[in-house]
C-alpha cells in the first residue's frame, strides 16, 4: 500500500484541505472506512486500477463513504498526472455511482472536468434556512439544491461578516440532509464581480468544518452559470481558493496541490 498526503486548494504555500490518496490497498469497504476513521484526515481516496485499464476512485470521510469529493480527486490527479511520463489527461470513474470525471494537467495547473448532475427536487420552505443556520438569516436569492455529483443546498447570505458569524444547527442540517438526500448546506456570499466566499456545513462536529469544498464550488458555478473564484477556509484558519471554469454542460474545478508522499 502506498499513501500520499496532499493539501489541495491552498491559497498560500503550505495551506489547503488535506487528503490521503491510497494506492494498491486491495481493502474491503469496511477496511477502507476503518482506515479513514483512524487517520482522521478530511478525506481519503482509494485508487483502484481495473484489468481493462480503467481507474476507479473510491472516497471515504472519517464518518462515511462518499459518492464524490473533489479536493480528494484533485489530490488523486496530482498522483496520476504529475509523475514523469504520465498522461496530460485521464478519464476516471467514481466507485459509488460510476460518474465519469476527466482529470486534466495544463500550464494553468490541475483541473477536474465533470458534468452537472440531477439534483433532488426539494421544496425549501421559507423558514428552513433560518432554522438550519440557527438564527434568522435574510437570503439574497432563493435557496436552491444543485449538484455536480454530491447535492448541496446553496444559501446566499449578504456579506462576509454574516457568513463568518454563522453558527448553524449541525444536527438539524444532518437530519434535513438525510431526509432530502442532500449533502449538507453551503452558505456563500458575493465578494466581487466573479469572486465569492463560502462555508460548508456537513459535519456534526464544528471542528470538522471543511476548508475547501470542490463539489459546492462546482454546484455554485453551475447554478450561477458563470466561471468564478471561490474563497473558503477563513473560519478554519486554512485559507483556500477554488477556481471554477464554466461552460455549457461542463464544469472544470481546479486549484493548488502541495504535499509529500
Amino acid at each position: 500500500m502506498i499513501v500520499h498526503l496532499l493539501k489541495c486548494f491552498g491559497a498560500e504555500p503550505g495551506g489547503g484541505n488535506a487528503a490521503l490518496v491510497v494506492e494498491n490497498d486491495g481493502g474491503s469497504e469496511a477496511e477502507r472506512q476503518r482506515f479513514a476513521r483512524e487517520r482522521q484526515v478530511s478525506a481519503c481516496v482509494f485508487i483502484d486500477r481495473q484489468a481493462d485499464g480503467m481507474v476507479v476512485l473510491d472516497y471515504f470521510y472519517p464518518h462515511t463513504r462518499s459518492p464524490l469529493c473533489l479536493h480528494a480527486t484533485l489530490a488523486a490527479a496530482h498522483v496520476l498526472l504529475t509523475p514523469p511520463g504520465a498522461p496530460a489527461t485521464l478519464t476516471v470513474t467514481t466507485a459509488m455511482r460510476g460518474q465519469a470525471l476527466q482529470l486534466l494537467r495544463s500550464a494553468e495547473g490541475l483541473f477536474i472536468s465533470l458534468a452537472p448532475q440531477p439534483a433532488p427536487a426539494v421544496t425549501v420552505e421559507k423558514y428552513v434556512p433560518s432554522e438550519l443556520m440557527g438564527q434568522h438569516v435574510q437570503l439574497l436569492s432563493p435557496p436552491v439544491v444543485a449538484s455536480v455529483g454530491s447535492p448541496k443546498l446553496l444559501l446566499e447570505v449578504a456579506d462576509r461578516t454574516t457568513l463568518r458569524a454563522l453558527r448553524p444547527n449541525l444536527e438539524l442540517i444532518a437530519d434535513w440532509s438525510a431526509l432530502h438526500q442532500v449533502s449538507g448546506c453551503y452558505a456563500y456570499c458575493r465578494t466581487g464581480n466573479n469572486t465569492y466566499e463560502g462555508r460548508n456545513f456537513n459535519h456534526l462536529d464544528p471542528a470538522q468544518e471543511d476548508s475547501a469544498t470542490g463539489v459546492a464550488a462546482g454546484a455554485l458555478a453551475w447554478h450561477l452559470q458563470r466561471s468564478l473564484s471561490l474563497h473558503q477556509g477563513h473560519v478554519t484558519q486554512q485559507p483556500c481558493l477554488i477556481e471554477v471554469q464554466y461552460s455549457r454542460g461542463e464544469i472544470r474545478v481546479g486549484g493548488m496541490v502541495q504535499g509529500s508522499t
